[in-house]
C-alpha cells in the first residue's frame, strides 16, 4: 500500500479528495486527511474504508515530521505561507511533494535535496496556476516544433457564478474562491508587454483599462490585467515576443463597478479603521467622503465619482446593501476587510448556486510568412455549492499527478512548475478523460 497524506479539507479540496478516494482501493493507497477542523475531514471521507482523518497543526514540528515520515507523497492544500513549513520537512524526509499555490523563491532554494533525493516536488499545480500553465505550453511547445514564430501570448481566467445561478445579481459574480484575495486583486502597478513596448498600469487605473474577450457559446467578457506579466518571459520561454499579458476575467460591467471601491480607498489593507464595531455599511462608504451635513450619500459618491444618480454602478452599489444602515458585523478591521465583510453577504454562493471557471488564451505567429491567431477556451461548471468547478479545477491537476508519481510514470526531481511535458502531456490527458475540455479555433488575427 501507498500512503498520501492530503494536509487541509477546505474548498478546494473537495474534488481532490473525491477523485483519489475513487482510486484508492484499485491502486491501494492510503489516504490521510490532516485538517484543523477534523468534523470537516471526516465529512469528505464519508467514512471511507481507504481513508481516515486526523487533527492537524502546522506548526508542531514533531507531529508534523511524524506525518510525513509515515506517508510516501504530500500535497498540501494550507495557505500558500504555510506551505514552506511542509516542504522543508518533505525535503528533509524524502517524500514527494505538491501544491497548488505559486512557487516561491523559498520553496526554490530546496530544489537540490529533492533532486539529490530523487524526489519530485511540483508548485503551481492546480487551475491558475496550474491549468493556464499546461494548457499554454502545450500549444506554445506545438508551435514551436512546427518552427513558426511567436509573436504574441494572452492568457485570461476567472473564477465566477455560472449564468444559471445568476439571478437578479447585477454583478453577475458572486465569491468562488478566497475572497481577501479578490478585494485585494491587482494592487500594485501591472506589467506587461504590447506590440514590443513595456507597459505599466498603476491600482488607481488598472480597473478602466479592460479588454473585451469574446469566447463561443458563452458571449462576452472583460479582462483587467494581472500584477506582473513579465515574469513568464523566461517562464515560458518567451524572451523576444511583442505582446505577453496575463489577466484576470470578469462579466461586463463589473470592473467599472468595482473601481468605485478602489477609487474610494475601500481596499485598502494597511490600516484599521476606528469604531468598526458601531459601524453601519453606509457609514463604511460615508467615512471616504467629505464632510457635508445637507448632501446624502449618495450624492456626495456620484459627485465624487461623477455618476449619475441613476448609473447602473450606483445600482449595483445599492444591490449589494452599501447604503444601509446595517450594522457591518465585525469588531475591528482595515478598510479591505470591512469591505470583504459586507461583500460576503451578498456574494456567498448559495446551496443550489453553480460557479464558473473560464479560461482563455491567444496566440499570435508567423506562419510560413503569414501572421495566424489561435483562440483557445475552456469553461467549466461546478454541480453545487461543494462540488465547485473551482474544487474540479484546483484539485484534479493535484490528484493526477500524484497518481502519476506514485506509479511511476513522471521521471523528474527536484522542484518544478508544469512546463515540461512529462508533466503537463499525461495530466492533460486524464483532465481530457474528467470532462476538461479546450475548444481552438483559427481566427483572423488582431496582433502580429
Amino acid at each position: 500500500m501507498q500512503n498520501i497524506l492530503i494536509i487541509g479539507a477546505g474548498k478546494s479540496s473537495t474534488a481532490l479528495i473525491n477523485y483519489l478516494l475513487d482510486h484508492a482501493s484499485t491502486e491501494e493507497w492510503n489516504l490521510t486527511i490532516a485538517e484543523k477542523d477534523l468534523t470537516l475531514a471526516e465529512a469528505k471521507i464519508n467514512g471511507h474504508e481507504n481513508a481516515k482523518a486526523v487533527p492537524f497543526d502546522v506548526f508542531d514540528a514533531e507531529y508534523l515530521s511524524q506525518l510525513v515520515q509515515d506517508h510516501d507523497l504530500i500535497i498540501s492544500m494550507l495557505p500558500a505561507s504555510l506551505h514552506i513549513h511542509v516542504a522543508r520537512k518533505c525535503a528533509e524526509l524524502q517524500k514527494h511533494f505538491l501544491t497548488a499555490s505559486y512557487l516561491t523563491e523559498e520553496i526554490k532554494a530546496l530544489h537540490g535535496q529533492f533532486e539529490s533525493a530523487g524526489k519530485l516536488m511540483i508548485m503551481e499545480m492546480g487551475l491558475d496556476p496550474g491549468i493556464d500553465h499546461m494548457s499554454a505550453m502545450k500549444v506554445l511547445d506545438d508551435l514551436r516544433e512546427k518552427g513558426y514564430k511567436l509573436t504574441g501570448f494572452e492568457t485570461f481566467t476567472g473564477g465566477l457564478v455560472a449564468e444559471e445561478s445568476v439571478g437578479d445579481n447585477p454583478w453577475k459574480y458572486k465569491f468562488t474562491w478566497n475572497p481577501r484575495n479578490v478585494v485585494l486583486a491587482g494592487q500594485g502597478t501591472c506589467k506587461f508587454i504590447q506590440e514590443g513596448r513595456y507597459k505599466y498600469i498603476p491600482y488607481q487605473k488598472l480597473f478602466r483599462r479592460t479588454e473585451a474577450i469574446y469566447i463561443p457559446d458563452h458571449g462576452y467578457f472583460e479582462g483587467y490585467a494581472n500584477r506582473d506579466s513579465l515574469a513568464y518571459l523566461d517562464v515560458y520561454n518567451l524572451r523576444g515576443i511583442k505582446t505577453l499579458y496575463r489577466g484576470t476575467l470578469r462579466r461586463p460591467g463589473y470592473c467599472a463597478a468595482w473601481d468605485v471601491f478602489v477609487q474610494l480607498g475601500a481596499t485598502d489593507d494597511t490600516y484599521e479603521m476606528e469604531n468598526v464595531s458601531e459601524m453601519t455599511h453606509r457609514q463604511f462608504i460615508n467615512s471616504f467622503l467629505t464632510y457635508n451635513p445637507n448632501d446624502s450619500i449618495e450624492l456626495k459618491l456620484a459627485h465624487y465619482l461623477n455618476l449619475d444618480l441613476d448609473n447602473g454602478i450606483m445600482f449595483k452599489l445599492r444591490w449589494l446593501g452599501m447604503f444601509e444602515e446595517e450594522l457591518i458585523g465585525l469588531d475591528k478591521g482595515t478598510p479591505a476587510q470591512v469591505l470583504e465583510h459586507i461583500l460576503k453577504k451578498k456574494w456567498t454562493l448559495d446551496p443550489e448556486d453553480k460557479d464558473m471557471i473560464v479560461m482563455w488564451h491567444k496566440f499570435n505567429f508567423i506562419a510560413d510568412g503569414t501572421p495566424k491567431q489561435i483562440e483557445s477556451s475552456m469553461v467549466a461548471l461546478g454541480d453545487d455549492e461543494v462540488n465547485t468547478a473551482m474544487s474540479k479545477t484546483v484539485g484534479l491537476p493535484l490528484a493526477i499527478a500524484a497518481k502519476l508519481i506514485l506509479k511511476g510514470k513522471i521521471n523528474l526531481s527536484g522542484v518544478h512548475v508544469p512546463i515540461k511535458k512529462e508533466i503537463y502531456e499525461p495530466v492533460l490527458e486524464e483532465l481530457i478523460n474528467t470532462g476538461l475540455k479546450f475548444n481552438e479555433r483559427e481566427v483572423e488575427p488582431t496582433f502580429y
